[in-house]
């Protein structure tokens, strides 16, 4: 059971123009969902991470209806979309009744962790970021509840700062206690590095498909 989040630095794109990702991975027995959330400017940036995490807590009730294992959740997300994953994983999942053992692994790329980055650049006029938000949302700061494994990934193409705030993510998450993978993709720049999800042999796609099959096969086990 998959869910994964687009980017479009939380303003912009849709789940339909990245079926591609669930098609992949239906093709490797894999309940998917790509999920869509709240958009800047008709929301702020609370209201995009909390439907975000409303739409994993809603996989978690609801997809053993739809033939997923609610007890074996896997994660991908690029951009901002990765940046909702660490959400996901930072959420007080307790506080809606919930363990977070549900969650078996994530995988983000290129993900832009602390939204403070956007303050100064003209995306925030759609963003609406002002310090306090950007702070709530700030995964550098946050402390995960979910212990799952985490593969992280870059384009070596990618500007350093962004190369950085995934560099940033990874000592959080060892600070504690995590073990997250990092990876450097030589060649890839922040766009095309979200195809390889359509080349079943690249680093990515069997990331998120050892994730997807790793916790199914915990669960089963």
């Amino acid at each position: 059971m998959h869910v994964f989040f687009h980017g479009g630095y939380w303003r912009a794109n849709d789940k339909e123009s990245f079926a591609f990702v669930a098609d992949r991975l239906v093709r490797n027995g894999i309940t998917a969902v790509v999920a869509n959330y709240e958009l800047c400017p008709d929301s702020t940036l609370d209201g995009t991470v909390g439907s975000a995490v409303a739409a994993v807590e809603w996989v978690r009730r609801h997809i053993g209806t739809h033939g997923g294992d609610p007890l074996a959740i896997s994660l991908s997300g690029h951009s901002a979309g990765a940046h909702l994953c660490a959400a996901v994983l930072a959420a007080d999942w307790s506080a809606r009744g919930l363990d977070p053992a549900f969650l078996r692994g994530a995988v983000m790329i290129s993900g832009i962790f602390d939204p403070g980055r956007a303050i100064g650049t003209t995306v925030n006029q759609d963003l609406r970021l002002t310090p306090e938000i950007a702070e709530r949302h700030n995964l550098e700061h946050r402390a995960p509840s979910a212990g799952c494994p985490v593969h992280l990934f870059v384009g070596g193409r990618e500007p350093w700062r962004w190369i950085d705030l995934t560099f940033r993510y990874a000592h959080t998450l060892r600070r504690h206690g995590g073990d997250p993978e990092v990876h450097v993709l030589p060649g890839y720049n922040h766009f095309d590095i979200i195809d390889q999800y359509m080349e079943p042999e690249s680093p990515i796609f069997r990331a998120v498909l050892s994730a997807a099959k790793s916790g199914a096969a915990t669960q089963g086990g």
